[in-house]
């Protein structure tokens, strides 16, 4: 294929640069990717060779800005390979996974590059840098630095092994989690099948079969999908045969089965730790994190887990009550929470989420995070539909801040075999400058909400609201970056610290002025009643226990196996199960994310021996979200300039401990965590 006739080789003629989805195929990925890669070399190599004295400008500005067709490039096709994916894609993606890893490991073990950014590195200090210029030659040296760049001879092919053999293999679990989920479907065949389900759930797995070309209902994988379902299903049978398929996703004997992949990851990972000079991938993966050791990220997990396991104990003792009040077995399975817990909020705070969800229409709580940007931040949002895009469930708006388009936001947030589960912000193209101007980033937030059949609104639990203003945050990171360098952009952060945002945002969703105004009746377009509000937030710390727990089982486990020296680990069904027992964590409980299918950590190295950070982060955001509450306002303009200032419009431009003691004043404080979830300070 030649350059003129692939579109992703071209300069996009399209407005502010949007990818030209509808002349994109995926035939055009493979070519394209070659040149890029090819161009990225050269580009490097232009660097490395100058015989003048290496200075900012022609060293590390100039690595900073290589490598942009390849960038440009690789977002469209991991956007479309979690939104949008097909057997093309994947196949693609399996034969290129290996090669970006060579490419990458080429790129940080260029022995002449490195040479001319450590000379430079080494008198920093002396060059007159501004902060921001600083930030960007440290950080530059240090990815050198954790990418190998100073082994020599064996080790250092050793370790470009090692990274090829992880991209391929993460790429491997990835989309056999992916495949497991497409592939499930429970039917519900007959009036029986839909005992306890209130209308929506039935109405959203119509759809689901609709999607999948079949007539009927089904419940599917996506959480969005099969949690409602254990919550509300009374046909105890068919929670069971829901959850046991959601829990053993990438568990199943064979060509999706992840548990021989997931050992050698972390094998791999231990090996390059320990080439780099680290006792273990833990210890490696902490060291570029606020948290800075796996002892610090362990202490505070380990603060929050004794009031919490004091608290689901509590509540499991309450369900057992009720079960013997219901005539439900008193042995009370993963299946039977979900449901149990559900009858109990609805009659000790009279609380019925058929009565709660109308308020919650998808289409009113985008409206409602829309106004929260504009009120803290000065945003406006308006929707063009002239724009093709990749799916017909896509939307894209442009955001406007001070009368000027600063970015472009898409939302797609249905579920669909295509897309993998979660929900996740991404880019197309972040945020930077050039000569002065401002390159406007193109942000995207993908969510796995049940869609309502043609004709009728998608309505959200309040949980769905919660993750839609999560990841609508990440989107605020990206969107609000005014940073002059792509790599220090949005939310290229600290792991630990690019939760904060997102989390950060998901108090607003909670504010009754907010909910007032947006959450309005499907039907008769009334506001959530202050009498419904209070039962809400009456119930806020219910089951807090359970939820908390579920989360620090998985980041517990996370950080053991991350610590573990042993090179026999090959059961990690077995080592789950072992460590949790060890944790005594109650059966009934369950985690959010078992190994088999814990892509945070397995389908990449992003959130590997990291799945800590949403608690940290959660420490911080707590914090920040009491400089909201100790002004009387949670939308007070001081404190929201101070936000966008410090943390929102930032990226990694500045130090993010420096970034938050800006913003507050002083160092965050565990107490507001404690007191969000219930728990004794």
């Amino acid at each position: 294929m030649s350059i003129s006739s692939n579109p992703l080789l071209q300069n996009w003629q399209t407005p502010y640069g949007l990818p030209p989805f509808d002349q994109i195929l995926p035939e055009h990925f493979t070519p394209a990717f070659a040149s890029a890669m090819a161009q990225h070399h050269a580009e490097l190599n232009a660097i490395a060779a100058q015989t003048s004295l290496p200075n900012f400008a022609n060293s590390v500005a100039s690595f900073d800005a290589a490598g942009a067709l390849l960038r440009r490039v690789s977002n469209v096709f991991y956007n479309l390979t979690s939104s949008e994916t097909s057997d093309e894609l994947q196949a693609i993606e399996l034969v290129l996974a290996p090669e970006l890893a060579a490419h990458d490991n080429a790129v940080y073990q260029n022995t002449a590059l490195f040479v001319r950014l450590d000379a430079l590195y080494q008198q920093r200090h002396e060059l007159d840098l501004s902060t921001e210029q600083m930030r960007l030659l440290e950080r530059i040296h240090l990815n050198f630095i954790r990418n190998g760049a100073q082994l020599e001879g064996e080790a250092r092919q050793r370790f470009a092994s090692i990274v090829a053999e992880l991209a391929n293999l993460c790429t491997q679990f990835a989309q056999n989690v992916q495949n497991d989920e497409a592939e499930y479907r429970l039917a519900l065949s007959d009036e029986n099948d839909f005992a306890g389900l209130p209308v929506s759930i039935i109405n959203s797995a119509k759809q689901a079969a609709a999607d999948r070309g079949i007539d009927g209902h089904v419940i599917t994988l996506s959480r969005s999908s099969v949690v409602p379902f254990l919550t509300y299903s009374s046909r105890r049978d068919l929670r069971e045969l829901a959850h046991t398929a959601w829990k053993a996703r990438g568990e199943h004997t064979g060509k999706t089965d992840n548990r021989p992949i997931a050992p050698r990851i972390l094998a791999l990972r231990q090996e390059q730790a320990q080439l780099l000079g680290y006792t273990h991938f833990a210890d490696y993966a902490l060291s570029d994190r606020m948290a800075g050791t796996p002892q610090a990220a362990l202490e505070l997990l380990q603060k929050v887990w004794a009031p919490a396991l004091a608290r689901v104990k509590d509540e499991q003792a309450d369900l057992q009550t009720l079960a013997a009040q219901l005539g439900e077995p008193l042995d009370i399975q993963p299946w039977d929470w979900f449901y149990l817990a559900e009858m109990q909020r609805s009659a000790r705070f009279d609380l019925d989420d058929a009565e709660i969800k109308p308020y919650f229409a998808l289409e009113n709580m985008l409206a409602a995070a829309f106004d929260c940007a504009g009120r803290l931040f000065g945003l406006s949002f308006t929707e063009r539909f002239d724009l093709p895009l990749y799916h017909p469930d896509a939307r894209l708006w442009e955001v406007s801040r001070n009368e000027e388009v600063i970015g472009l936001f898409i939302g797609d947030n249905f579920s669909r075999t295509s897309k993998q589960g979660g929900a996740w912000m991404n880019e197309f193209r972040p945020q930077s400058r050039s000569n002065g101007e401002r390159i406007l980033p193109i942000v995207i937030n993908n969510n796995n909400f049940s869609k309502a059949p043609a004709g009728q609104a998608t309505l959200l639990s309040f949980d769905d609201v919660r993750t839609l203003f999560h990841e609508f945050g990440h989107g605020l990171h990206g969107l609000l970056s005014n940073v002059e360098f792509e790599a220090l952009a949005g939310p290229n952060v600290a792991r630990d610290y690019v939760e904060l945002p997102s989390q950060l945002f998901e108090n607003w969703a909670e504010q009754d002025e907010v909910l007032k105004k947006h959450a309005l009746h499907i039907d008769t377009g009334a506001a959530i009643p202050d009498a419904l509000l209070a039962k809400i937030q009456n119930a806020r710390f219910f089951n807090k226990g359970f939820e908390t727990v579920r989360y620090l089982g998985s980041a517990l486990l996370d950080l053991q196996i991350h610590m573990d020296l042993s090179h026999g680990l090959h059961d990690i069904s077995r080592f789950e199960s072992e460590a949790l027992s060890a944790l005594g964590l109650p059966k009934a409980v369950g985690i959010n994310h078992r190994l088999p299918h814990f892509g945070h950590i397995f389908a990449s190295d992003g959130y590997a021996a990291g799945y800590y950070v949403y608690m940290w982060a959660e420490v911080l955001e707590a914090d920040a979200f009491d400089a909201f509450i100790e002004t009387g306002d949670a939308f007070d303009t001081a404190t929201a300039e101070r936000l966008y200032r410090n943390i929102y419009s930032v990226g990694n431009s500045i130090d993010p401990a420096s970034g938050f003691l800006a913003f507050r004043g002083r160092s965050a404080k565990v107490q507001p965590l404690l007191r969000k979830r219930g728990f004794s300070d």
